[in-house]
């Protein structure tokens, strides 16, 4: 789901357009459908498209950690709709759900952040161990999230086990915004590039 809207409930707006790198590296088939990315009715447009594909589907995955906002909705949803609703990382231990993503081989960047405590300079960060050390510290200052499930900040997963190909950023651009003091990662281009 593309929100429009960079405010959205339910969906991640930065670099939501890197997605179709994502599943060509996964060699899967994407479907984009975009939303208006207003609260709750993003979710009828959500149903709509999960009913339009629901031959072809047997659950949906998400990557809700503690969020019970989005979790309970994509459960109504497919509970609606007769799909499975698979959440692999609910309940995980944040600190060590990072640790063993990092341990794993994933390559992530951080593409948003919206919250007390951080800064432009978190923009196109790398979440190595110093990364989830400082997100330890901000979440014991400003109680933050260090999965970012509050919407605190979003992120980016460049390579995984998964992928076939990683993505390459070329280009990019903070966009920040003083008055919020949040911003996020404008993409101009990105690639998949072969590993190693």
């Amino acid at each position: 789901m593309f929100p429009e809207r960079e405010d959205s409930w339910m969906f991640h707006h930065p670099c939501i357009e890197l997605t179709r790198l994502q599943a060509e590296a996964l060699e899967i088939k994407q479907i984009a459908v975009k939303t208006k990315g207003e609260k709750e009715k993003e979710l009828e447009d959500l149903k709509k498209t999960l009913k339009e594909i629901k031959e072809d589907v047997e659950g949906v995955v998400s990557g809700a950690v503690e969020s019970t906002y989005q979790k309970s909705r994509i459960d109504k949803i497919c509970k609606e709709l007769g799909l499975e609703s698979i959440a692999p990382l609910w309940h995980r231990n944040p600190e060590r759900l990072l640790r063993e993503e990092v341990g794993s081989g994933f390559e992530i960047i951080v593409t948003g952040v919206f919250a007390e405590g951080f800064d432009e300079s978190w923009l196109g960060r790398k979440i190595d161990e110093e990364c989830i050390e400082d997100l330890k510290k901000l979440s014991k200052r400003y109680g933050i999230h260090i999965c970012g499930e509050g919407g605190e900040y979003d992120s980016l997963t460049l390579d995984c086990p998964l992928f076939k190909k990683k993505i390459r950023i070329v280009s990019s651009k903070v966009v920040w915004d003083k008055k919020t003091c949040s911003g996020y990662l404008s993409v101009k281009r990105a690639k998949l590039v072969q590993k190693g």
